[in-house]
């Protein structure tokens, strides 16, 4: 099925200059798309492949949005708003065709026709591509314009978490300090807790010195070093060893029966029998 444009788009092929030029820029055009038609429908943009809507005011669409709007009367461009009341102004073609479709559709026809299709086929891919590029553009900026609020939000975010960690690390430096502080205030209490206890062990030797004394002054002239340590004697009363010790001391000195050692004799040591005289 032949391409079929509404009469005004002639003075596109006029702009790109001759047909040859037309054809050159076309080429371009379609060397940038790659050879692919997307549908024009908003928010499809599907590939197009297999069977398209071509409307005279060089738009085109999926065979299924295609078939949706334009089965109503009247028939109204989805893309642009143009009425589309004529014949022709709505076409649904193969976009691949076949070899005997390519040889015998402009056959018969005059080379200047021919062209004047030609150019107004490729006019056609032309202002698609220009439509395409336009899109990418605007898609481009709205990306961008995306890209510069997300990174004034980051930016943001950013200086409040920098301001966190200066605030956070500030605090660590003040409990630094508090902690040297109160390190040095403990190691000042050990100090005079040790320099304490080093004068409690002297006032507790003391202490039991005086302790042991006065334990060995009750126990009636027992030597201090007979007494255990931290026991307790008590004053032994009078008659309580029986008739070999007496209340008193018998006559003659001392309480043993023995007489004490005369002038110029030393005394027995201690343990050891007195000498006998002679």
């Amino acid at each position: 099925m032949s391409l079929h444009l509404k009469e005004p788009r002639r003075g596109r092929a006029d702009e790109a200059g001759t047909p040859s030029a037309a054809i050159f820029a076309a080429a371009a055009a379609m060397a940038l798309c790659e050879d692919l038609l997307l549908c024009n429908y908003p928010k499809c943009r599907a590939k197009l492949a297999g069977y398209a809507w071509v409307t005279a005011c060089s738009h085109v669409f999926c065979d299924p949005h295609g078939s949706g709007e334009f089965s109503r009367s009247p028939a109204v461009c989805p893309a642009c708003g143009s009425a589309l009341a004529g014949k022709l102004d709505i076409v649904r073609t193969e976009l691949s065709p076949s070899e005997e479709y390519k040889a015998m559709v402009l056959a018969g026809l005059r080379p200047d026709v021919v062209l004047d299709i030609s150019s107004r086929a490729l006019a056609f891919w032309t202002y698609q591509v220009h439509q395409e590029r336009l899109y990418q553009e605007y898609a481009s900026s709205q990306a961008e314009g995306r890209l510069r609020q997300a990174e004034r939000a980051c930016a943001r975010r950013l200086q409040d978490k920098e301001a966190e960690v200066a605030a956070v690390r500030a605090e660590v430096a003040s409990l630094k300090r508090l902690l040297e502080e109160y390190q040095g205030k403990f190691t000042a209490l050990s100090e005079r807790l040790m320099e304490r206890n080093r004068q409690y062990q002297k006032l507790q030797g003391l202490y039991d010195g005086l302790r042991l004394r006065n334990m060995a002054a009750g126990g009636r002239g027992l030597p201090a070093s007979a007494l255990p340590t931290g026991a307790v004697t008590t004053a032994t009363p009078p008659g309580a060893f029986g008739p070999l010790f007496g209340a008193s001391p018998p006559a003659g000195g001392g309480f043993f029966p023995f007489d004490s050692p005369g002038a110029g004799e030393a005394a027995p040591p201690p343990g050891c029998p007195a000498p006998r005289r002679r």
